[in-house]
């Protein structure tokens, strides 16, 4: 049985999933509830290329073994679909490798291009890390085989109503939000690594291929397409070359050879790969920068297929959307269950003052309100944080009323024995005599000082000695009555006494009830401030992550611009000095502090509208005089 935890992966072998039959992606239930259960950041890393290249013997090797992902070694390819291997990272115990083998393009038994293309496009919206696996040398025929990336903007949409006269490479920086890494395998590379009479680099022999040609001809736009997309899609890119791993008769056993028996500069390749995948990763993120788990990376799945299934193209900014609506919901359940759980741990009822229950509440309230800040994306109207105040709100009124509740119960049950004497010298008549009423009063007054010397009799301890004082008022008033040897002076003057006692008693409950609803309000104000300042802490993160974000297309685009005036494009740079202006302009407008301070101001407002009493009637006022202005 296949399961995850959180610090534990337990999946001896790949699983599919995303099977392709008869041309139709299928997700594979079994593999999605797997990656559910991955509460960890996942760091995806998918391999891509023509089918019998070699690409599951990389993939194996990632996760630390000959073998796993079938190899196979026949002419026939051998990976239909997606398969999956989650394995613990290396050095990593924090995060979680998603491996990703993918069914190789170009098969000439399936003879379905556009199949390919899904495939293609599956495997970089699901990675964090994308590896294009080729053979021989980066030429024109690479080029012409790695077609797939040039159809990218016809199988993926950045945002669900592009900007007019925006174009495929027009786009390109937002793609760069959410497009994985890039490697170029480059197998059983026979060629000596030199350009220009000097020895060079894997990455300089990668950068050298993809330089753009002036074009003069339609064959130069040809050439040039493919590269440009590299270039403007995957500004983070590196190259590897690999020697033939041994000779032609052993390929078919490479899953059963020792490193020993293999060549060695090729096993020191693999060797530097994996090191670099293993190093330079990053966890699959989506617009934002939020970070992926394996219930996001699952929910992403699910979401693709269905939308390439009913005849549509994966939308990020859908998709995203899509997400957040669900995974916020998830927060709130998962905050909420935590408080709950914290609150049942902490507190003992009944508690002795209102203030000790709402102390131990805040401190509850502020983890629950970290673990939905580091769940929740994108809830940009408060609406889900909203609903997490109120549901707290709700339990904490649920503990307040349980803990008057389990008060009362132990009071009436102390009560009950403290004055069992007293009840029994009642029903027996025993003060149906002279002087009866007072050793009535002093046998009330030994039973109220033995209740007020009990302890853990909790919040209720006044309200229920009221009560029954109340209670006996009619039996101390028939005593009293009855007493011959009070004459009928002393009897009303002991009457007004007792009246007035009870009118003071009552004055300190209404003291202490008004006491108690301001604590509430405080600590209504109090979970007002909390949740306003844990949202400028991740609206700060947030900033952060979207800075970083433009500020990596905007060096992607700056790269670009280089490129084309050092080819000679001056027109085509002239257009991207547009666009870096305006991200320019961006970043600028994202830097100010007054970015975050306009959201908390009508976040507050919000917030505050969860509120009773003075403070959400002020945000009602304020949200009129918003609406009239």
């Amino acid at each position: 049985m296949l399961r995850a935890m959180a610090s534990e992966i337990h999946m001896p072998d790949p699983v599919c999933l995303i099977e392709n039959r008869d041309k139709t992606f299928f997700v594979n239930q079994e593999a999605l509830q797997l990656l559910s259960g991955i509460h960890q950041p996942v760091v995806v890393v998918a391999i891509v290329g023509l089918y019998r290249t070699g690409k599951s013997y990389l993939m194996n090797k990632l996760a630390g073994t000959n073998s796993g992902f079938s190899l196979g070694s026949t002419v026939q390819a051998n990976t239909k679909g997606i398969w999956m291997w989650c394995v613990p990272y290396p050095g990593r115990p924090d995060q979680t490798l998603v491996l990703l083998d993918t069914e190789g393009l170009g098969d000439v038994e399936k003879r379905d291009l556009q199949n390919d293309s899904w495939i293609f496009a599956l495997a970089v919206l699901l990675s964090s890390t994308l590896v294009y696996n080729s053979m021989g040398t980066i030429d024109q025929n690479a080029m012409d085989q790695l077609h797939y990336v040039t159809e990218l903007t016809e199988r993926i949409k950045s945002k669900s109503s592009p900007t007019e006269n925006s174009g495929a490479l027009e786009d390109s920086a937002e793609y760069v939000r959410f497009f994985p890494t890039f490697i170029w395998a480059v197998r059983d590379f026979s060629l000596q690594l030199v350009l220009n009479g000097q020895p060079c680099t894997d990455d300089e022999y990668l950068e050298n291929a993809l330089k753009l040609k002036e074009v003069n001809s339609h064959e130069d736009q040809v050439f040039n397409l493919p590269c440009e997309c590299i270039r403007l899609f995957f500004p983070t890119r590196k190259c590897f070359t690999f020697d033939r791993p041994t000779n032609g008769k052993n390929l078919h056993r490479l899953e059963e050879m020792e490193e020993s028996e293999l060549e060695a500069e090729f096993v020191q390749q693999v060797r530097q790969f994996c090191h670099h995948v293993y190093e330079t990763s990053n966890p699959k993120t989506i617009p934002g920068g939020h970070v992926v788990n394996g219930r996001l990376l699952a929910n992403l799945v699910e979401t693709y297929v269905g939308t390439i299934r009913s005849g549509g193209v994966p939308c990020m900014e859908n998709a995203v959307q899509s997400l957040a609506e669900s995974e916020n919901s998830a927060a709130v359940l998962e905050a909420t269950g935590r408080y709950v759980e914290l609150m049942d741990q902490k507190l003992k009822l009944p508690t002795e003052t209102l203030q000790e229950l709402l102390g131990i509440h805040a401190k509850c309230e502020d983890e629950a309100l970290q673990v939905f800040m580091a769940c929740a994306f994108k809830d940009d109207q408060q609406q889900f944080q909203v609903e997490l105040m109120r549901a707290l709100a709700q339990k904490k009124e649920a503990y307040c009323c349980q803990n008057e509740l389990e008060s009362s119960k132990r009071c009436k049950a102390l009560l009950k024995r403290l004055s069992q004497e007293l009840e029994d010298r009642i029903n027996k008549a025993f003060y149906s005599r002279p002087g009866g009423y007072q050793d009535y009063l002093n046998d009330l007054k030994t039973a109220t000082e033995r209740y007020h010397q009990e302890s853990g009799k909790g919040v209720m301890a006044e309200a229920e000695l009221e009560q029954f004082f109340k209670d006996q008022e009619a039996v101390g008033r028939a005593i009293l009555q009855s007493d011959i040897a009070l004459t009928e002076k002393e009897k009303e003057a002991e009457d007004a006494r007792a009246r007035a006692e009870a009118a003071e008693r009552e004055k300190e409950i209404q003291r202490k009830q008004q006491a108690e609803l301001e604590q509430k309000l405080e600590d209504q104000k109090r979970s007002h401030e909390a949740n306003i300042q844990h949202l400028k802490e991740k609206l700060e993160k947030d900033r952060e992550k979207l800075l970083e974000e433009q500020n990596k297309m905007l060096e992607s685009k700056l790269r670009e611009e280089k490129a084309l005036l050092d080819a000679g494009f001056q027109k085509d740079a002239d257009k991207l000095k547009e666009q870096i202006d305006q991200l320019r302009k961006e970043n600028e407008k994202i830097r100010k502090t007054s970015w975050v301070s306009t959201i908390l101001c009508a976040a507050s407002v919000t917030l505050s509208l969860v509120l009773p009493g003075p403070v959400g009637k002020g945000a009602k006022a304020a949200i009129r005089y918003l609406k009239f202005w």
